[in-house]
């Protein structure tokens, strides 16, 4: 059976909307309404953060929603078995992201097999080196059929960048800036980046993630790549509801807005 990360970069090339959520955030029971509610609202994939701790890669959004979710008691156990329980509705990729400590205490094997049993097409694990991937886990993800994504930088070196592309499987994840997810303050050398980018040959298909955060930012990004990925503003916007459903479908429809034409924008006027 073919992985839904290929199914989809085969039918769409552009656009795509990866939106990132916390599993057990605001509440250790919200994880499978968001899931159906992002689904529902028109989100290509969904890429689910797994709390911890000590989360390196994520800015203050994230890391809040990461010790709210801990403190309502998700664990990755829990996960599963709230994953296990959705499946039958999901049918748009889910990718699971989180480090690779909690992964390895859980064992490592024992967590893909789950992972691929309840639905998930593919791993991000920001901590994990790509030599280390190589010689240890390759093989256990290939076994699953789940893809590693990993991540590129602007301080990333091209041959850096050519063995992530090598390396992933459904898509690269490019971090538009050196800062942490959230930070919408890095637009200076954002620009030569994405062009850089945009004329890089990958094998891959390439999502831009990091101050991505409204209809604007997201159509930017899409000019350089095939699609981009929002988790903070998301974050931001779920923390504050009372009807998770409801603002899931709010925030979507807001992102995935049409541009209004040149014309349309001088009527308003």
């Amino acid at each position: 059976m073919k992985n839904k990360l290929d199914l989809l970069f085969e039918n769409k090339k552009e656009n795509v909307l990866n939106v990132y959520c916390t599993a057990g955030y605001p509440a250790v029971d919200s994880t499978a309404t968001i899931l159906q509610a992002l689904q529902q609202s028109g989100a290509d994939i969904i890429e689910l953060g797994m709390p911890y701790s000590d989360p390196i890669a994520d800015g203050p959004v994230i890391q809040n929603s990461n010790m709210a979710a801990i403190q309502n008691g998700m664990t990755i156990e829990l996960l599963m078995q709230q994953l296990a329980e959705v499946k039958p509705k999901m049918h748009i990729p889910i990718i699971l992201m989180g480090y690779l400590n909690p992964v390895l205490q859980y064992g490592f094997e024992k967590f893909c097999k789950q992972a691929a049993a309840v639905g998930i097409s593919g791993l991000i694990l920001p901590d994990m080196p790509m030599p280390e991937y190589n010689q240890l886990y390759k093989k256990i993800f290939e076994k699953y059929q789940l893809h590693p994504i990993f991540l590129i930088t602007p301080q990333t070196s091209d041959e850096r960048i050519k063995k992530a592309d090598k390396l992933s499987r459904g898509f690269v994840y490019a971090v538009s800036s050196a800062s942490t997810t959230g930070n919408n303050n890095a637009a200076g050398g954002q620009q030569a980046y994405f062009e850089k980018l945009q004329k890089m040959k990958f094998k891959n298909p390439v999502l831009i993630g990091f101050g991505i955060h409204d209809n604007h930012s997201f159509i930017n990004a899409c000019k350089y790549a095939n699609g981009a990925i929002i988790g903070s503003a998301f974050i931001n916007k779920l923390s504050h509801s009372t009807d998770v459903t409801q603002t899931t479908a709010d925030f979507v429809k807001a992102i995935l807005a049409p541009v209004p034409s040149e014309d349309a924008a001088v009527v308003q006027h």
